[in-house]
């Protein structure tokens, strides 16, 4: 429920603060005076768009403040889903700067709007004559039924089988669109993959490749300067190995003499054996080449194949090919056991169907069950409530499911004796509409956990004894919910638990809505000028009295 509501530098108000109490609260006020725009301040706390344009002062920012008292109401699952600190005494604020920007907080944590009207929604129930529009809605129709009938377990239980239902849908169409254009590609896929295949892409060391045909291309040549090398090193008589033989002899014989020069002989004699090391291999290097124009050609077609292979796919290294040639094995494998996979998707999807028709069915019957009880009970409201020949009835409609169920809710009314009911949009004035959506709100309080419930002059069209009904009505809502009415009807105004008065001052040199609570000698004023104007009777003043149930 409210605790209070601060609004800053918005429209007409330059400052106002509003305490409503726990039960009943009525706000009147001339017209104009600015009653309404409490309500467009209200609606920035539940997430409505606004700009600039709203201003009182232009150069300053607009500032909308809510302290909601919520422990009764588990509400901490959403404080953690959206990250939230709670707070059982919560407060949601609205900014609106100069140049337009909005910005909306929860706990002073910042919020986007949709989840600012998420939470609002749980709190807050504003009737407008928007709403009596959005009661011509048949998805608000049906929202009103599931609320009257209280469906919310089995609403929830068909909500569920109908998103796993959704996902396998989705499942299913996907592997269909797929199993088209995989049937379409998979031809040239498996050219591909046998192309690939055939390479023997992991026997192939390109970087070898490239070394032993270059080998093989410049054999002669190789060959003939390794023999020259060969007869440098050991086939001639001044050779480097037979030289540094005998220079190892000459150092050995130093040695012995002094050993100081021991050291450099051992490195003599180390580069000695390293010497003919090089010279064996070479050898065995020189022997085992060879000109082989089949093997040349064969690792000539070997290279050509991987680089044809890298530019026909646009790839450039010998791991691109194999993770290719490995993405389309899998895809291919996958591609042959699809229809498999079609086959069994479809056979999940049809059973998540038949547990939503089932789920659905079992819905809508307790639907057309509460239907009846709905159209008996409203019907008595609106007949108390002034509309004496007044008919309700619902028809449900079966349709192809979707996420609110397999019925399509249709509120019919008639207002006159003998006229069959029609669709709202077609028959009903503003008046019986505000007053149908007065009895719904009447029929559901006691079935919704909603703190607070708003009426923005649902008193429209009516007067005397149907309003002091109304007003009953209102008093008996407002024993399990806060409720705030605005109106310009005397009886709701005598009503109220609390009854604030709204009115401009134009004291300074721009006018400002301001609100205050009357006190008891000053409601009687307020309900006597209601009731005759602004200068009222003495029997008017009596009248207001006996409306508050005082004494004279």
């Amino acid at each position: 429920m409210i605790k209070s509501l601060s609004i800053i530098n918005f429209a007409l108000i330059k400052e106002l603060e509003l305490a409503p109490t726990t039960g009943l609260n009525v706000i009147t006020g001339e017209t104009g005076a600015g009653k309404s725009i409490m309500l467009g301040a209200l609606g920035l706390l539940m997430g409505n768009r606004a700009d600039s344009k709203v201003l009182w002062d232009v150069s300053k920012k607009c500032q909308i403040e809510g302290h909601f008292e919520i422990s009764a109401y588990h509400l901490q699952h959403f404080f953690e889903t959206s990250e939230l600190d709670y707070e059982s005494e919560t407060i949601i604020r609205r900014e609106i700067s100069p140049n337009g920007k909005s910005r909306a907080f929860i706990n002073d944590t910042p919020v986007n709007l949709e989840v600012l009207k998420i939470f609002a929604l749980k709190l807050m129930d504003i009737h407008s004559q928007h709403e009596s529009l959005n009661l011509e809605n048949p998805k608000y129709q049906l929202e009103v039924l599931d609320q009257f009938s209280l469906n919310t377990q089995q609403l929830q239980t068909y909500k569920e089988a109908f998103e796993i239902y959704q996902q396998r849908k989705k499942t299913y169409e996907a592997l269909v669109i797929w199993h088209h254009s995989s049937k379409k590609d998979q031809d040239y896929e498996r050219h591909n993959l046998l192309e690939l295949e055939e390479a023997r892409l992991d026997d192939i060391d390109l970087e070898l490749l490239e070394q032993n045909l270059s080998a093989m291309q410049h054999a002669e040549e190789i060959k003939l300067k390794l023999s020259q090398t060969m007869q440098i090193l050991d086939e001639e008589d001044f050779s480097l190995i037979k030289q540094l033989e005998l220079l190892n002899t000459l150092m050995v014989s130093i040695s012995n003499l002094s050993n100081k020069f021991t050291g450099v002989q051992k490195r003599i004699s180390s580069s000695l054996i390293e010497l003919k090391d090089v010279f064996e291999a070479l050898l065995e290097e020189r022997e085992e080449i060879e000109f082989d124009p089949q093997k040349i050609e064969e690792l000539n077609e070997q290279r050509s194949l991987i680089y044809r292979l890298q530019q026909k796919h646009e790839l450039h290294s010998m791991k691109d090919l194999i993770d290719l040639r490995d993405q389309l094995s899998k895809k291919l494998t996958e591609i042959d056991h699809l229809d498999e996979k079609l086959t069994t998707s479809k056979e999940k999807m049809n059973l998540a169907l038949d547990q939503v028709m089932t789920i659905g069915t079992e819905l809508s019957k307790l639907r057309q069950k509460a239907a009846f009880n709905f159209e008996r009970e409203i019907t008595d409201i609106i007949h108390e409530i002034g509309i004496e020949n007044g008919r309700v009835k619902i028809e449900l409609e079966v349709i192809e499911p979707n996420k609110n169920g397999i019925n399509k809710c249709s509120i019919l009314f008639s207002a006159n004796k003998g006229v069959v009911p029609k669709a709202l949009k077609n028959i009903a004035s503003g008046g019986e509409l505000s007053r149908l959506v007065f009895a719904i709100k009447y029929l559901i309080a006691d079935k919704i956990a909603l703190p607070t419930l708003i009426f923005d002059e649902i008193d429209t069209g009516v007067s005397g004894e149907i309003a002091i009904k109304m007003t009953k009505m209102m008093k008996a809502m407002a024993k399990n919910h806060q409720v705030i009415s605005i109106s310009h009807l005397p009886q709701f105004a005598a009503g109220g638990e609390a009854h604030f008065f709204v009115y401009k001052d134009h004291s300074a040199d721009k006018s400002v809505t301001k609100i205050k609570e009357l006190t008891t000698e000053e409601r009687i004023e307020a309900i006597a000028q209601m009731i005759s104007g602004a200068h009222p009777t003495e029997s008017a003043f009596k009248s207001a009295r006996e409306l508050l149930s005082l004494p004279r």
